[in-house]
């Protein structure tokens, strides 16, 4: 039994693991997908999925709320004006893994983080 369930730490500090999530999250707004290991790129969904259902709700409060974990303007801009109305219909599941295979340095299982 997994007593109160948290994150996964992915072998970092809570800054630097914060950092790195919140710029995979940003590439992932940006490019439309991004290509990272499982683990990250499942604890990258769980902070994409959350920032994706506030910015539906498209108040200043919501705005306030992802421009705190994204630190970048444009980005935030770009996500109030288009995710609405792209993820209008959709309760959820805004992101999706597949598996790539393995990366050839150290065998790690990579995956591909996109946006539905």
């Amino acid at each position: 039994m997994r007593h109160r369930k948290g994150n996964a730490k992915l072998s970092k500090p809570t800054d630097q693991r914060l950092a790195m999530l919140r710029s995979i999250v940003r590439s992932l707004f940006i490019y439309g997908h991004v290509n990272v290991t499982v683990t990250r790129a499942k604890e990258a969904r769980r902070m994409a999925e959350k920032l994706i259902t506030c910015a539906k709700t498209n108040d200043l409060f919501s705005r306030r709320k992802v421009e705190s974990v994204l630190h970048d303007q444009a980005v935030v801009t770009n996500i109030f004006k288009s995710f609405p109305e792209r993820f209008e219909g959709r309760a959820g599941g805004y992101t999706r893994i597949i598996k790539i295979g393995r990366r050839r340095g150290d065998a790690a299982l990579l995956a591909r983080l996109e946006l539905v």
